[in-house]
């Protein structure tokens, strides 16, 4: 069998009809870029790496797509369909998503059952786009005219995608942007690629005309020709903000939308919950080894509570089991590559060497970084002020409410921070206090329902996703206005 036969028919054995999608066809020839299971480095499917060229004929393609009516009511049809196949397939696809991600299978299964929420949430956002009346009538200068205003499409949305939930950030970008009527060419990450072309099939089964997306792993240059094109209406980008830094010069001045990343923290007051606290600490700081944009990096603890906090959190962090993605019971898996796990001993070693003391984990083994939990860390070090995108937390203590809030927002980032208080006078004033995007009482930074207003200031991102959310910002308004005088 010759190599792209072969290689085609691994794709199809996953039930996925190509290496890539644009042309209104599927791509099963030139399927040299291998991805890996980051377990054991070990092939899952070979994808096509597109050039520049490949990219600029994708915009072609779907730029053309618009010209094509697809009603409202079909688009909504469509996404619910969808929907309903993800359900339909959770297991197949929960499989390819744990394969090809740092997920074990328990956490593939839930972002599947979320990515099948967030397109039923993108199908029921269909009413926002109806818009609104003008207040005409409020202006004298109105006076005698009616008008309204309906959201429309902004025409081609370049949407590029990380590694960490290679299926539901997917849909967060997917699902808003083809209700609100654009055309979609993906970028996924080269190393997790398959869990996009997977929901793309879906879609396509789904009703989805086959011109409105395309789907294709670029190189850096062919990324960098699909965000310059002057075709692109908008740039949707989750990442890092050195990546986003380099987007945004490249697109220029057109609509950007971008997810960056954060530092997040929880306080724990001398009121808090202790126990609670502790056992969520554990599960938003390790859960996907760490790498989640929501994951806590840094906790204050009151010192009437810091000791038993350290305690139960190092208790905790040392009862997980890191293993095989594969294995149901496995908690932690594996870094999405070993460069990445490596990147996060650094970071550890480099804190220890400044007077961080390491209470559970810092081993590594391959690509597999243990749980770990430091205390004493020097505020300049990088697993304080810089996104560590692994399995590693910090426990400082604190005496001052204020002087905590005050650390909390020390960063650059300022995603979402937890509060732990029994003081509904606390709680709401650490929420007015903290500069985030969302301030969570009684639990961690670790939490987003798919409906939710989603990002945060600084340098976390620019604007709002979550689906009502990205809808708004993918559309935009246009005004019908009537001078009832000039009607015969």
């Amino acid at each position: 069998m010759a190599p792209d036969s072969a290689r085609a028919h691994a794709l199809a054995d996953l039930g996925i009809p190509g290496g890539g999608y644009t042309g209104v066809h599927w791509i099963t020839d030139g399927l040299d870029l291998v991805v890996t299971d980051p377990e054991d480095d070990s092939p899952i499917a070979h994808v096509h790496p597109a050039d520049p060229q490949e990219m600029s004929d994708a915009v072609t393609t779907v730029a053309a797509g618009l010209r094509e009516p697809w009603e409202l009511w079909q688009r909504r049809e469509t996404l619910e369909r969808a929907s309903a196949l993800l359900r339909d397939e959770h297991e197949r696809i929960a499989r390819i998503l744990s394969a090809e991600s740092s997920k074990t299978i328990t956490e593939a299964r839930r972002e599947a059952s979320r990515a099948a929420e967030t397109l039923r949430l993108s199908a029921a956002a269909a009413p926002l786009l109806e818009g609104e009346t003008l207040p005409l009538s409020d202006s004298a200068r109105g006076s005698g005219r009616i008008g309204w205003n309906r959201r429309e499409p902004l025409g081609v949305v370049a949407a590029i995608t990380p590694f960490n939930d290679p299926l539901n950030l997917v849909a967060h970008k997917v699902g808003p942007g083809l209700i609100a009527g654009n055309a979609i060419v993906l970028k996924p990450a080269a190393t997790t690629p398959l869990s996009a072309l997977a929901l793309v099939d879906v879609l396509l089964r789904a009703g989805m005309p086959a011109d409105r997306m395309a789907v294709l792993v670029g190189t850096r240059e062919a990324s960098s020709v699909l965000v310059s094109d002057p075709r692109v209406a908008a740039v949707s980008f989750t990442g890092g903000p050195a990546t986003g830094d380099v987007l945004a010069r490249l697109a220029g001045a057109r609509k950007i939308l971008m997810e960056l990343g954060g530092n997040n923290a929880v306080v724990v007051c001398a009121d808090g919950d202790v126990a609670e606290a502790s056992a969520a600490v554990v599960d938003g700081a390790f859960g996907v080894a760490g790498q989640n944009c929501l994951s806590v990096q840094r906790v204050f603890a009151h010192e009437s509570v810091y000791d038993e906090l350290v305690s139960r959190v190092v208790d905790g962090a040392e009862r997980l089991r890191v293993g095989s993605k594969r294995d149901a019971e496995t908690d932690v898996g594996p870094l999405i590559t070993e460069r990445e796990a490596r990147r996060v001993e650094d970071w550890v070693h480099e804190a220890v060497a400044s007077g961080a003391v390491v209470r559970a984990g810092g081993t590594r083994r391959g690509a597999f970084y243990d749980p770990t939990v430091l205390v004493d860390v020097p505020e300049d070090a990088r697993v304080m002020r810089e996104e560590v995108f692994g399995p590693v937390v910090s426990i400082m203590s604190f005496t001052d409410l204020d002087e905590a809030l005050g650390r909390v927002d020390d960063t650059e980032f300022g995603m979402q921070a937890g509060v732990y208080t029994s003081s509904l006078e606390t709680a709401l004033h650490a929420a007015e206090r903290l500069h985030v995007g969302s301030v969570l009482i009684n639990d961690t930074s670790d939490f987003r329902i798919d409906a939710m207003p989603f990002g945060g200031p600084k340098r976390s991102g620019v604007g709002r996703e979550g689906v009502a959310s990205a809808v708004r910002e993918l559309s935009e308004p246009k005004n019908v206005i009537i001078n009832r005088a000039a009607i015969g």
